[in-house]
């Protein structure tokens, strides 16, 4: 026989080794992967205020800094930070982090038109689209702040399209025409939103391969992500999270099952620095996306959604 108090130590050894495991997130690395929808800091105050005064970059550095580094084991080379013009875009924060960090952090041109219009400026409004994307493209050139923009970033905020989400739409198809830049909308309004702004970039012969439909999940008639994707646009499923991951699962195994996984994204629409809010709020994390639901897919779609289709849809 052995010895029973060692016996002991050791089944409570294995005993404690199992419940940590079990406690413990399931995760999947992608290498050089890429989340294509996130935040580092966003100020909803919008075109109104629009003041680097209203926070500290070296509070928004501090609160980012330890979210991305939490990125880093899982194989996350790559975000693209959504936060528009007129909304919290700050390239200095982001050169910032990326130096800290060593992950690639792309910015964006372009006008946010949702939330109430608060990202809009006024000249939005006074200005036609062919100026609108003369001042979008601009910025591709020169760059903004020292980094060039690699997206654009536009929003359309109800259906049917009121006339400044037609401009707006119209001025991201002229610039993704000139610059070669994919078009990210943020869109309210689900598939018939979608399908009207494709409309637009059909009548301007902008290929809908530049089209990115943001929150896609909001829609819940598949058969628009069916549509979409079938048209040769990108089909988005972001704001990826504990309590929607289900649903996410069910969006990327439909457009799989149709032969349109190759026009699929997935990402979380999480953070973020949030200005105006004490010590900026709470700043979620990164990682869901690999520890809760990456390990419901098999390898093979997990590497699509996280590394193959955003080289496609973005370059790099």
């Amino acid at each position: 026989m052995g010895d029973p108090i060692r016996s002991c130590l050791s089944r409570r050894a294995w005993l404690l080794s199992a419940a940590a495991a079990q406690a413990a997130p399931l995760a999947e690395a992608v290498p050089n992967s890429v989340l294509v929808h996130e935040h580092v800091l966003v100020d909803f105050a919008g075109a109104a205020v629009d003041s680097r005064s209203r926070y500290s970059l070296d509070d928004a550095f501090n609160a980012a800094l330890p979210k991305l580094r939490e990125l880093k084991p899982f194989g996350c080379v790559r975000l693209l930070e959504c936060t528009p013009n007129y909304m919290g875009r700050d390239p200095r924060l982001l050169r910032k982090l990326h130096d800290a960090t060593g992950i690639d952090l792309w910015t964006n041109t372009g006008i946010y038109g949702a939330a109430k219009r608060a990202g809009v400026p006024k000249y939005a409004y006074d200005e036609t689209a062919e100026q609108l994307a003369r001042r979008w493209t601009e910025e591709f050139r020169k760059g903004v702040e020292g980094m060039k923009p690699r997206f654009i970033k536009t929003a359309v905020n109800v259906f049917p399209l009121e006339p400044i989400d037609v401009k707006l739409v119209t001025a991201a198809a002229i610039t993704s025409k000139e610059t070669g830049l994919p078009i990210c909308s943020h869109t309210n309004g689900g598939g018939p939103a979608a399908m009207a702004q494709l409309e637009i970039l059909d009548k301007l012969k902008c290929p809908a391969s530049k089209f990115v439909w943001v929150h896609a999940q909001s829609e819940k008639d598949p058969t628009f992500h069916v549509r979409a994707g079938s048209a040769g646009a990108w089909v988005e499923f972001d704001g990826v999270n504990p309590k929607s991951a289900a649903w996410h699962v069910e969006c990327v195994n439909l457009m799989e099952k149709k032969e349109l996984l190759h026009r699929t994204l997935v990402s979380q629409d999480s953070g973020w620095y949030r200005v105006g809010e004490p010590g900026g709020g709470q700043f979620n994390g990164f990682t869901f996306i690999y520890t809760g639901f990456l390990p419901q897919l098999e390898p093979a779609v997990r590497n699509a959604l996280m590394s193959t289709n955003p080289r496609r849809a973005f370059g790099g």
